[in-house]
């Protein structure tokens, strides 16, 4: 006795359909899965077997073979417990196989029959509505992730038991009709503002116009400065999602296993913040079976690496090739898989060893040979890549003190989207979103430089020794800050102010 069941398995960021065969037959009592299963499959057996006695139903004392075909491709994670159950249950004749056919079913069993959920159903959804399937069985706590896919017919489950019923005729399930729009939970909350922050206009002003362009930003300063604390705050000014950024880190997130239950769309940026004995693995992603890391899980929002010179050098220059192509591709000998990498990159550091050079009030113990080899800790392409060196001192104490707050997120938000806005209407047409996504050609065609606003670009480039990639950084800046105040033409001030952004290029910060 023979039966099929539709299935899927993730593999990087996307699905592929898997067709569960069971296979039933006289002979020792057995129970064989292959396919390339890897310990989680193969434990699948026991899981099963519990499952369906518990349901009411009988397991056979015969030879029970389960194939997951494609066989050449590893099978991973317990998600093919339901439709290996619901097979063994077809094959002997216990429920109808009429059904089937035209659907699809994933879910982890408990050895009460319960379904539990599953990581990556929206790939999966969205590998059924490719493959022409009717309706897709899912546990109860993925059937919000699993709307997102539209077109396809989304069958909630509780347990072995409903879903054998369902398919014999007996109980009926009411279809989840698929529409990415139910989604849609409008303007996310935060638990922090901007306005907590007391003082610090110079580095506020640097966020906001980082947030404008999409800028990379390194802060720099004494212990207690407040650089965290930027940092965190971030994500509140950036513009929300749109649908279809939501639907990918959405994707991601259901892919790593990290999606809360019952949640449907995540259309608050992402915001990762790993501590520096990160492995360069769990950074850019990994494994026998790769799956995203946490440049993968900021997708679209913020990566904020703190305390960036105590990062391994791995680690560090790992994230190069992802903050110019923004994707990380991981090659092994069976496959190579490509994950997205789009990510504003925030790093905070102390100025020194022991973080207090510079500071008026507290004198530092360093010498100058042991600050230098604490900056050389951080190559010079990665400081490259960053666009703003933004210097943040010791907060005064009257300003801590009177407790005057600043602009609240809202409103700086509002003026980071019009200047958003304005950029994609300008850039649209090459397939460029930001700013700082914006290559050495689109640099020298949308950032027109007039006589006087040259002269003093010059000057700073014969003062500051700049590199081109520098000068490059300091004309998306200075295109930024006039996107903020809505002008067109670069003017002298914009390139005033984009140059005070590069602390780190002035001679003084490069001869220590």
């Amino acid at each position: 006795m023979l039966a099929r069941v539709r299935s899927a398995a993730v593999l990087g960021m996307d699905a592929y359909p898997v067709e569960v065969e069971v296979d039933v037959s006289m002979g020792l009592p057995g129970f064989t899965i292959v396919g390339l299963p890897d310990a989680a499959v193969n434990e699948a057996k026991e899981r099963v077997r519990a499952a369906i006695k518990n349901s009411n139903y009988e397991v056979p004392a015969r030879r029970i073979t389960v194939n997951l075909a494609p066989a050449d491709m590893r099978k991973e994670g317990p998600s093919f417990d339901l439709p290996i159950a619901l097979g063994i249950l077809a094959a002997t004749k216990q429920i109808a196989s009429n059904r089937l056919d035209d659907l699809m079913a994933v879910g982890e069993l408990s050895l009460d029959g319960t379904v539990r959920p599953a990581a990556g159903v929206l790939a999966i959804a969205l590998a059924a509505k490719g493959e022409g399937a009717s309706g897709l069985l899912v546990p109860e706590a993925n059937v919000q992730e699993a709307v997102l896919a539209g077109g396809l017919a989304v069958y909630p489950v509780k347990s072995l038991l409903q879903a054998a019923q369902f398919l014999e005729g007996s109980t009926s399930i009411p279809a989840v009709v698929c529409d990415a729009d139910t989604g849609a939970n409008g303007e996310p909350r935060y638990d922090v503002d901007f306005s907590e922050v007391r003082g610090q206009e110079y580095a506020r002003r640097a966020m906001e116009v980082a947030a404008a362009g999409g800028h990379n930003i390194l802060l720099i300063g004494p212990p207690g400065s407040g650089k965290t604390m930027l940092a965190r705050r971030l994500p509140t000014i950036l513009p929300p999602l749109t649908l279809e950024e939501a639907i990918e880190v959405t994707k991601i997130y259901s892919v790593a296993g990290l999606l809360p239950p019952g949640s449907s769309l995540l259309f608050r940026r992402p915001f990762r913040s790993p501590h520096h004995t990160t492995s360069a693995v769990a950074m850019t992603g990994g494994g026998q079976v790769p799956r995203p890391g946490e440049i993968s899980l900021a997708h679209h929002g913020v990566l904020f690496l703190d305390e960036l010179a105590e990062f391994h050098r791995d680690v560090l220059e790992a994230l190069r090739q992802p903050l110019e192509d923004g994707v990380v591709t991981i090659a092994r000998v069976q496959t190579t898989l490509t994950f997205p990498a789009r990510f504003m990159l925030v790093a905070a550091m102390n100025p020194c060893p022991c973080g207090f050079f510079g500071d008026p009030v507290k004198e530092c113990i360093c010498t100058p040979m042991q600050i230098h080899r604490y900056r050389r800790r951080i190559s010079g392409p990665l400081l490259d890549r960053f666009d703003l060196h933004i210097e943040v001192p010791r907060p005064e104490a009257l300003a801590l003190a009177e407790g005057a707050t600043g602009e609240d997120s809202r409103v700086i938000r509002e003026r980071v989207i019009q200047a958003r806005a304005r950029q994609q209407a300008r850039l649209r047409e090459y397939g460029v979103t930001t700013n700082a996504s914006m290559p050495p050609r689109l640099v020298r065609r949308t950032c027109h430089l007039q006589e006087e606003t040259r002269r003093l670009l010059q000057e700073a480039i014969d003062r500051l020794h700049l590199s081109a990639r520098a000068f490059d950084r300091i004309l998306k800046l200075a295109r930024t800050i006039a996107d903020l105040e809505g002008v067109e033409e670069l003017q002298v001030h914009h390139i005033a102010e984009a140059i005070q952004y590069r602390s780190l290029d002035r001679p003084a910060a490069r001869g220590l």
